[in-house]
């Protein structure tokens, strides 16, 4: 980032009120059993919900007011969330009536400001909310992906046959770097107009409409700590990542 574009901002944006929209309506069927009686926001890592650490995060980088999207035993999850007052956070909750995927809940929430930063409810961070917001905003954006880069390995040898079925290469377990999405984003509240009233539309459908309209999606770029909490497996990986991240402040 330039002096000249960090200049505009801070003209722009002195002392920015962030507002988030966090995404906590999912069943987390891939954490059974630990999501049988519980919704997945709230199940426990060290000894705070999944959804707490986010929060606290959120608040730690300038997040002043929050909107909970809901629908899975959403009633749980707003009796220990409560109102944000702990947090130092202003929550708000938005009930959908039906399952709308990831990004057709936010249609619904009122009075969101000009830029606002979404995230899903299961995710393990020490990202900059602040920093990743401003890189949003300086750039004028629509939208804005946080990502990070991953390496996928097979955990096989891996063959290539040609069409008379004869081997013409062999790699044992090999692997491959790719650029994933951190389901962290900053969007533009002009951006809803393309999304679809009280319809299921995820974030894949979005990307799909914006590139197909060529409409610019920009990616934020971040090598600390993610984890998203989608698996048993990756539950486990943050049981045992979570004391390095108490150590770090969060």
């Amino acid at each position: 980032m330039t002096y000249a574009s960090l200049t505009v901002f801070n003209k722009q944006l002195v002392d920015p009120i962030m507002e988030a929209v966090v995404l906590a309506g999912g069943k987390g069927s891939r954490l059974l059993p630990l999501t049988e009686d519980l919704p997945k926001p709230l199940v426990t890592i060290g000894d705070k919900p999944i959804l707490e650490i986010l929060l606290t995060r959120m608040k730690s980088c300038g997040v002043t007011r929050v909107h909970l999207a809901v629908n899975h035993l959403a009633d749980m999850i707003e009796k220990k969330i409560g109102d944000g007052g702990r947090f130092g956070l202003n929550i708000s909750y938005w009930h959908e009536k039906q399952p709308l995927s990831t990004v057709g809940p936010i249609k619904r929430i009122g009075s969101l400001p000009e830029h606002f930063i979404v995230a899903n409810g299961d995710i393990l961070t020490d990202l900059d909310f602040s920093d990743l917001y401003k890189s949003h905003v300086t750039l004028n954006a629509e939208l804005t992906v946080a990502v990070h880069r991953r390496t996928n390995t097979v955990d096989y040898g891996v063959l290539e046959v040609n069409n008379e079925g004869l081997v013409t290469s062999f790699a044992e377990k090999p692997s491959e770097q790719v650029t994933v999405s951190m389901g962290i984003y900053v969007f533009s509240r002009e951006l809803l107009a393309i999304v679809p009233d009280n319809k299921p539309f995820g974030f894949d459908d979005l990307m799909h409409l914006m590139l197909n309209r060529h409409k610019p999606v920009h990616t934020y770029s971040y090598e600390g700590y993610w984890l998203d909490i989608g698996r048993p497996e990756d539950y486990l990986q943050a049981r045992r990542d979570i004391h390095r991240l108490n150590r770090k402040g969060e």
